[in-house]
């Protein structure tokens, strides 16, 4: 467990350039973070990101999301993630987000623990399949 949090904090101090000395920076105590491992939900969030712990059981909608890349480390679980393609059904769901029902053409990645996927804003990716609940640190970076 330590080596995954050490992990996960290089993986978000990488994404997000934070530097030890910055005095902006973003602390998580490991009280909330196991808390998060334990039930999912959001660990930290700023004008250009936000970090949480997410679960997920089943299949998702397709999404894309304009100005949000994503960036995923898995810690439980299996799943069938593709990305890329076409969005199809596409609906505009809330500002800059969109949620759809297939994608066409995509790349199909099957996703274990251990693994990291990032995810371009404006490129449609879906939680297709969930073999075995999956649980997940997300860093969104959001740019402007």
């Amino acid at each position: 467990m330590k080596q995954t949090l050490l992990l996960t904090a290089c993986l978000l101090g990488v994404v997000l350039g934070i530097k030890a000395a910055d005095p902006a920076a973003t602390y998580v105590d490991h009280a909330k973070v196991a808390e998060a491992f334990a039930k999912g939900g959001a660990l930290a969030s700023g004008d250009d990101f936000s970090a949480s712990v997410a679960r997920r059981a089943a299949a998702g909608q397709v999404e894309v999301h304009e100005k949000e890349t994503d960036v995923f480390y898995i810690t439980e679980g299996e799943a069938t993630f593709v990305t890329g393609g076409k969005m199809i059904g596409g609906k505009l769901s809330r500002p800059a987000q969109w949620l759809g029902t297939d994608i066409e053409g995509g790349v199909t990645h099957h996703l274990t623990k251990g693994d990291i996927i990032t995810i371009p804003a404006g490129v449609p990716h879906w939680f297709k399949e969930v073999k075995t609940p999956i649980l997940y640190y997300m860093v969104k970076v959001i740019r402007p």
